[in-house]
């Protein structure tokens, strides 16, 4: 697996568990902390944690990331594998 390759998977994974990982990571929201702020709604968050999402989010995309990596050395051929075993010359 070439370094853009795997780059691209990692961002591709990244970006599509960011949606998964937002619901888990909870933020209280400003009914919960009694400090609602004029002309937003209670369920509004009160502190925006984005960093932590990020950090949880990027652990479980390299996690994702391994066991795709690994599948993918493992149980998909190489190309010229696959064009050597049809009979063809390198």
């Amino acid at each position: 697996m070439s370094i853009p390759f795997a780059l691209a998977l990692y961002f591709l994974i990244w970006w599509t568990l960011l949606f998964a990982v937002l619901p888990v990571v909870r933020a209280k929201t400003q009914g919960e902390a009694g400090e609602i702020v004029p002309g937003t709604p209670e369920g509004a968050p009160s502190r925006l944690m984005m960093g932590r999402v990020v950090l949880v989010n990027s652990i479980v995309a390299a996690l994702v990331f391994g066991v795709v990596a690994w599948a993918m050395q493992t149980y998909i051929p190489a190309i010229s594998d696959v064009v050597q075993g049809a009979g063809a010359t390198p």
